[in-house]
């Protein structure tokens, strides 16, 4: 038997089942959500594809050694922020924020590749210099982290940034930074939020968030769409008005470009009522666990940080997604991994699943 069949074979099946059953839930989830539209079968033959790609990527990093990020984590990290500069300088401006960049038949938001590009130094710096003064780790992991974040702020685009900072926590905690300075961090990011308010969001951004403050505001203004995804959401009752059932969601003026993006959860909420958001949202977190679960198997440090990075990664756009859908938290963009449209974000996440399960294939490999 050949070691890479032996490999395969030893891949983690519970987190690739999953993987598969979410990807494979969301082309139908888009495919429902987009029904109305003229260009409907685009959308999900185009996710379909995205994901049978993200699929064979999944299976070629699953079967290449984790460690290589030993040497290609500061190239990738170098390649995102060159991105971000380009995106920034050349990029296309969409909902207010120029974060899409062309490349040739390539259309993406850079800022999701620089968080998994910055996961991935920050778990190899962490790893490598776990016995520095935790003082001179916060620094190196700020410069890391306040690069790529800084370029995404100009862009501006709020949703990618606040993603960096559970992720980031995360990562630290794992690491061993004493709680204290944690605590710090957290007070500091705090303090901040209100001059973030005043001199770096754009007026759209702010009137999400004195909007999500006070529902009640302007429900037919800058609420009207967090107002009418509650009301969708809420029309599907116990189990749903049934698939490709959406007319409460046809009266959102944004639903015919968001309804598939940003706005999908409302509309599985609307079609498959409570128990289909209850069991998509059992399904995210049977993910991650099983991704923790690997990360805590792990045969050295290298290989825990990155997993748990990249579980937090997941898990805070699940909370965000799902969290401004149902008023929990301002509207910010941010898609839900593997079930929102989006193609280079399935691809980047199927990537980091990738990784995750190469950690559980090479745990009893001496590093």
């Amino acid at each position: 038997m050949t070691p890479y069949l032996k490999k395969f074979l030893s891949i983690n099946w519970i987190l690739l089942a999953l993987m598969l059953a979410l990807a494979i839930f969301g082309i139908v989830a888009v495919y429902s959500a987009t029904v109305v539209r003229d260009d409907s079968l685009t959308f999900w033959r185009k996710q379909a594809e995205w994901i049978f790609f993200g699929a064979l990527t999944f299976f070629v990093v699953s079967l290449i050694d984790y460690r290589w990020i030993r040497w290609g984590a500061l190239p990738i990290y170098l390649v995102s922020i060159l991105l971000l500069i380009l995106t920034k300088l050349k990029g296309k401006t969409v909902n207010g924020a120029r974060s899409w960049l062309d490349l040739g038949p390539l259309h993406f938001q850079p800022a999701q590749v620089a968080v998994i590009a910055g996961i991935l130094v920050l778990a190899l710096f962490l790893s490598q210099f776990r016995n520095l003064h935790p003082m001179i780790k916060l620094l190196f992991c700020g410069a890391i982290v306040g690069a790529p974040c800084l370029l995404i702020l100009l862009q501006p685009d709020l949703g990618e940034v606040i993603i960096w900072v559970p992720t980031v926590l995360a990562l630290l905690f794992i690491a061993g930074i004493p709680l204290r300075y944690m605590i710090v961090i957290v007070l500091f990011a705090l303090l901040a939020l209100p001059v973030a308010y005043f001199f770096v969001l754009k007026p759209y951004q702010q009137q999400r968030i004195t909007g999500f403050l006070n529902l009640s505001s302007d429900p037919r203004g800058a609420n009207w769409d967090i107002t009418q995804s509650l009301n969708a959401m809420g029309s599907g009752g116990w189990s749903g008005k049934g698939f490709m059932s959406h007319d409460t969601l046809l009266s959102m003026g944004v639903f015919k470009t968001a309804g598939h993006t940003d706005y999908i959860f409302t509309a599985i909420g609307e079609q498959w009522g409570f128990l289909g958001g209850v069991a998509l949202l059992s399904a995210f977190t049977l993910l991650i666990f099983t991704g923790l679960f690997i990360a805590f198997r792990s045969s050295d440090d290298l290989g825990l940080l990155i997993a748990v990075g990249i579980v937090a990664l997941i898990f805070t756009h699940i909370f965000q997604n799902v969290g401004m859908t149902i008023a929990m938290l301002p509207i910010t963009g941010v898609p839900l991994p593997l079930v929102s449209y989006g193609g280079s974000f399935a691809l980047v996440i199927m990537f980091g699943l990738g990784i995750i399960n190469s950690v559980w294939v090479h745990r009893k490999v001496l590093p």
